[in-house]
């Protein structure tokens, strides 16, 4: 293996831990850092989680502080140097100052491969970096490679793109990967289905053009002889995450399980759906009710952060969230929402949707 530094982020949620143990139990040959970023506004399964882990994997687990050196915690610290200006889905320095700067920090100018645990039920390509010395990977799809990757791979001049296959064992199906190499990307042959083309001629064999390709380029991976990942075909789900966190012994942070409640006679159930700060802006309206019901002293701290113009949420303050008749119909929705789905058996799609960002943002488990 070349001089590569290969890295692991731990948001705090399911997919990233269990994919630290996935990878650990799969490919034991692997140097893997574990790094966490630490917002000091985590819940403490969150911090438990981490401990947990870090017995497991028999490796410590690197935590990362953006404005080390401040008497404020960094969340604390970065809001007071915005004036009060509170992060949202439209000004996320919080991802920014909080997540991406520590973590470019902690690699340098270094040659990263960075392991992303992006499910392969999960339609969604998360944080890829600008910078050219940082590669990201997602282990648990069928396409471990990035878009960028692929998108390059693709428009490859064909002549070398054919070449390629003289280099990799194709076997009897070379001239099947030829035909789709050959074919053109156009709005009806979009890039998916030619990719989907050249996975469905064999997804080793993919890979390993893929890699062969990547050679050509200055991404980190070309300066590897080999690469574990390229015999890969798994393809990792919801049901998987919670099923490898079971069984190593490392468990599911309680946040995950869902809490009965009742309204208006009609029962449902709520949970947090992603790791990250208790206050994330991107929560569910059910989960600031979950929050304010199950983590009182939390949800006071994430209300003594709002301010006249300066709230979590764009069309309401946390105070006109709790209110009663509001707390009611937040639950009455989110109960007929579930209905909804059940109705047209689709129970396992809502399961998708109420997880969806389920670590938070893009950028916060790289």
């Amino acid at each position: 293996m070349a001089n590569i530094r290969h890295v692991l982020g731990i948001s705090g949620g399911k997919d990233s831990a269990a994919l630290a143990i996935y990878m650990k139990d799969k490919y034991p040959n692997l140097d893997i850092e574990y790094y966490t970023s630490d917002t000091g506004k985590e819940l403490d399964e969150t911090y438990q989680l981490i401990e947990n882990l870090k017995i497991y994997l028999g490796k410590p687990i690197q935590i990362l502080k953006g404005a080390e050196g401040s008497h404020l915690d960094p969340f604390d610290h970065f809001l007071q140097s915005y004036g009060g200006y509170l992060p949202s889905s439209m000004s996320r320095w919080c991802t920014k100052k909080l997540k991406l700067e520590p973590f470019e920090k902690y690699v340098g100018d270094d040659l990263v491969v960075s392991y992303v645990g992006i499910r392969g039920d999960e339609d969604r390509e998360g944080y890829i970096s600008r910078r050219s010395n940082i590669q990201s990977i997602f282990p648990y799809r069928q396409n471990i490679w990035s878009e960028d990757v692929i998108s390059k791979f693709l428009s490859f001049d064909l002549e070398k793109a054919v070449a390629l296959t003289d280099i990799v064992d194709l076997g009897k199906n070379k001239a099947d990967f030829i035909d789709v190499l050959a074919k053109e990307v156009t709005p009806r042959y979009n890039q998916q289905s030619k990719l989907t083309d050249l996975f469905d001629k064999g997804v080793k064999a993919t890979n390993y053009l893929i890699f062969e390709f990547l050679k050509t380029t200055s991404y980190p991976l070309a300066k590897e002889s080999d690469f574990p990942l390229l015999d890969n075909e798994d393809v990792i789900v919801r049901d998987d995450v919670f099923k490898i966190l079971e069984e190593s012994g490392v468990g599911v942070p309680s946040y995950y399980k869902k809490v009965d409640f009742e309204i208006g006679g009609k029962k449902g159930q709520y949970s947090r759906s992603r790791s990250g700060c208790y206050f994330c802006f991107f929560q569910q309206k059910i989960e600031w009710v979950w929050l304010y019901e199950q983590h009182p002293d939390l949800f006071q701290k994430a209300l003594e952060y709002e301010k006249e113009g300066y709230n979590w949420n764009q069309k309401e303050s946390l105070s006109e969230l709790t209110k009663p008749e509001r707390i009611k119909q937040i639950k009455v929705e989110y109960i007929k929402r579930q209905e909804r789905s059940t109705s047209v058996k689709s129970q396992y799609l809502l399961d998708i949707l109420d997880d969806s960002e389920s670590e938070g943002c893009a950028a916060c488990f790289i």
